[in-house]
């Protein structure tokens, strides 16, 4: 269990910011999100 719990933020990271989604044309779903760094207010 403490395995998958070290794993998991690098897999959510990956999954969100790396893995292309056949559903948004192969882009992550960062890319959807025009604010996620927070540079905007």
């Amino acid at each position: 269990e403490q395995e998958r719990r070290d794993a998991f933020p690098d897999w959510l990271h990956t999954y969100n910011h790396h893995r292309g989604h056949t559903a948004l044309a192969g882009k992550p779903p960062t890319s959807r999100v025009p604010n996620l760094t927070g540079q905007y207010t």
